[in-house]
């Protein structure tokens, strides 16, 4: 057999379960109970300073 017809086989087989399976582990890493608290922080910042651009003194205070 040929390197292509070996290589699609595989890749209409073991690859699809392998590709499924990291699909439903990373939604249900995504979506696990304890995963709120880490993504409330960065789902924030595109709120952070409506009003005015950041100042670079409070940038340089973070940093700190």
């Amino acid at each position: 057999m040929e390197t292509y017809s070996i290589l699609r086989q595989f890749a209409d087989s073991w690859m699809l379960l392998v590709l499924f399976a990291f699909f439903v582990g990373v939604i249900l890493w995504v979506f696990r109970p304890g995963g709120t608290k880490a993504y409330e922080n960065p789902a924030s910042i595109p709120f952070r300073n409506e009003n005015k651009p950041a100042s670079n003194h409070a940038h340089d205070e973070k940093e700190a």
